[in-house]
Order: structure tokens, then C-alpha cells, then sequence
């Protein structure tokens, strides 16, 4: 239970993983409720992209638990984890550049029937989110600019209809202007009712949209608190904030 009794959506408990000989993740533990926007930042190599890799099935952990609506699914694999609900936009967009725009969308929605009323309302959904990718629909994905391939990548995400959202680094290599769309889409769609866990390099940014946040170092975590706190952290301030 967390400090207001409410169970968790998805709770991980002690997980370790590791790549071969490498102990990427040294006994992590966080949640993600209902409603929030729960974000996760580190240096590079702290083990952020890990923990996603670990919850959505990718990278096992050796020990420990990961549970979503109480269910365990530490050692499940990854087209199981999706169809339970948990989707992820992965680092780099890797979206399918020879793919038009509506047949990557329509990859995010590999495990659904084509042409329910649901499947229809998740896709105009993404239109109304993103009415660059409407405009683009026949488009081929590689020749979207990088915002917009962003925007495919989450909408992607959106088509699997996901209880909780796995963002990864939405923002790299983004110009200013598709940053701030980018961070006012992530903020619309957790008001649509979809629980996001961000994992974002723009420290200032993610901690701006987020409820609560956990500072991940080395594989451990070092800080964790609600999103207003650690902005004032005078740690943080100096380390992921830029400021002296």
C-alpha cells in the first residue's frame, strides 16, 4: 500500500538485472498509481532505459518482483505484458521508416481486431492528439521530421490501448518547440486517464508534468519524492537541473 492506501498499479520490489556480468539494476523499488505521472531521472547509464526494459519484458530481472494490478509479471514475456495493458514508445522512436503513418499505427495494435468501434475511437484519438499524423496518414514514417516520428512513436503506443504508458527519452534530439508539444501531449493524455512513467533526460521538464519522481544512480535510487520536492532539491538542483 502507499502512504494514502491506495494499491499500486504497478510496483517493483527489490529487482536486480543484469546484462551478462553487469548488475544494471541494484535493488530498485517504485510505483506508479492510478492517475499519475510518475518520472524517472539519472545521468546516462544510470539504469533508467533498464527498469523500462525490465517492467515491459525485454530484460528479465535475476531477482526481485514486478507486479501490475497484482499480478506478477517478472518473468513474462513481452507480447504478454502489452496485451495486459502496459505499452511502451521506446528510445529513438524506432518507428518503421518504409511504413506509412497508419500502418505503424496500426502495428501498436498488432493483438486488437481491425475495425471495432474501439479500434476506430483509439485511432481518432491519436488524430485529435496528433493532427500532424493526420495530415501525413499515407506518408511514409522515415520521412517524417523527428517531432513528428516522436509523435508516431507514442501514438504507436496509444493504438495497444494501455492502462499504463512507458515513455522513453520522448525528448531527445527534439527542437525546443517539439519538446514543449511533446511534454503538453504526455500531460493531456495522463488527463485522458492513462498513467504514464516517464523515464526523460530534460530533468526540468519531466519534473514540471510529474506527480512524483525517483533519481536513479548507478542502478540504485538515490532520491525519491513528490515532483515539487525534488525540483527544490538542492542535490538535484546542481546535478540534473543545471543550476549552481
Amino acid at each position: 500500500m502507499n502512504g494514502d492506501g491506495r494499491k499500486p498499479l504497478l510496483d517493483l520490489k527489490d529487482v536486480h538485472t543484469f546484462y551478462g556480468t553487469i548488475h544494471a539494476l541494484k535493488g530498485i523499488s517504485l510505483s506508479v498509481r492510478e492517475g499519475e505521472i510518475v518520472t524517472l531521472i539519472g545521468a546516462n547509464g544510470a539504469g533508467k532505459s533498464t527498469t523500462l526494459r525490465s517492467i515491459n519484458g525485454l530484460n528479465h530481472p535475476r531477482s526481485g518482483t514486478i507486479t501490475f494490478r497484482g499480478e506478477d509479471i517478472t518473468q513474462r514475456p513481452a507480447h504478454e505484458i502489452v496485451k495486459m495493458g502496459i505499452s511502451q514508445a521506446p528510445e529513438g522512436r524506432r518507428i518503421f521508416p518504409r511504413m506509412s503513418v497508419l500502418e505503424n499505427l496500426e502495428m501498436g495494435a498488432y493483438q486488437r481486431e481491425k475495425g471495432t468501434p474501439e479500434y476506430k475511437e483509439d485511432l481518432e484519438r491519436v488524430y485529435t492528439l496528433f493532427p500532424r499524423l493526420k495530415e501525413r496518414v499515407s506518408q511514409k514514417g522515415g520521412t517524417l521530421s523527428g517531432g513528428e516520428q516522436q509523435m508516431l512513436a507514442i501514438g504507436r503506443a496509444l493504438m495497444a490501448r494501455p492502462s499504463l504508458l512507458l515513455l522513453d527519452e520522448p525528448s531527445m534530439g527534439l527542437a525546443p518547440i517539439f519538446v514543449e508539444r511533446i511534454f503538453e501531449i504526455v500531460v493531456e493524455i495522463n488527463r485522458q486517464g492513462t498513467p504514464v512513467l516517464l523515464v526523460e533526460q530534460n530533468a526540468l521538464m519531466a519534473l514540471e508534468v510529474a506527480n512524483r519522481g525517483y533519481v536513479l544512480e548507478t542502478g540504485t535510487i538515490a532520491l525519491a519524492d513528490d515532483a515539487k520536492a525534488l525540483r527544490q532539491n538542492e542535490q538535484v538542483r546542481k546535478a540534473y537541473l543545471g543550476e549552481a
